[in-house]
């Protein structure tokens, strides 16, 4: 698609237009659900953020600015509504003794080599506070105080969820390499063990 195109369809939707709003979902579908899936437990839940944000896609596309990238929009609108898809369905409570956690940091370092498929399944296994806490550090790249800030948890439950999901993530590693159902086709190295920040 070319970027007049896509202006056009951006044009479509500021109006209204159904089908400019149908190509436009249809175009970027994968590339949104890709993202959902991410912190969603199963298809279900993706499919439910999926649609909330293409919902607040359409109904701010008067917002959008044509001289910044579509695509890092419509990741920012995906990121925030799974997000708020956690807040509303997985907020779970903090404990004092969170805040105290000590946590080791000069473990051994593991690189496992990964298909994304597996990948994204092992961490769909984690419970959604670990899961949530996983993918903005490790995968989007945020700090524990932004993270802090965007889930209204302290910046302490934070570095406890993205240990304990890096245990976890570490241990399903382990035993799926003892039963070799690790894919060898397209890897994905990732290093569960990174020194928390």
């Amino acid at each position: 698609m070319t970027e007049e195109d896509l202006l056009q369809l951006i044009n479509g939707c500021i109006k209204q237009d159904r089908q400019s709003q149908k190509m436009l979902y249809k175009v970027f579908y994968g590339f949104a659900m890709s993202i959902c899936l991410r912190y969603a437990s199963n298809q279900y839940e993706a499919s439910e953020i999926i649609n909330e944000g293409f919902f607040k896609l359409f109904t701010n596309m008067n917002k959008y600015d044509p001289e910044r990238p579509f695509k890092a929009w419509l990741s920012k609108i995906m990121h925030n509504v799974s997000i708020d898809y956690y807040r509303s369905n997985f907020k779970t409570s903090i404990m004092d003794d969170l805040e105290r956690a000590e946590f080791v940091t000069n473990e051994a370092s593991i690189e496992s080599k990964l298909a994304y498929e597996d990948l994204l399944a092992l961490i769909q296994q984690l419970p959604p506070a670990y899961r949530t806490v996983f993918n903005l550090f490790a995968i989007d790249g945020y700090s524990h105080d932004e993270i802090a800030n965007m889930l209204n948890i302290s910046s302490g439950t934070s570095k406890s969820n993205l240990f304990k999901a890096r245990q976890k993530l570490q241990k399903m590693l382990m035993e799926l390499s003892k039963k070799n159902e690790v894919n060898e086709v397209g890897f994905l190295a990732i290093n569960i063990n990174q020194t928390l920040k």
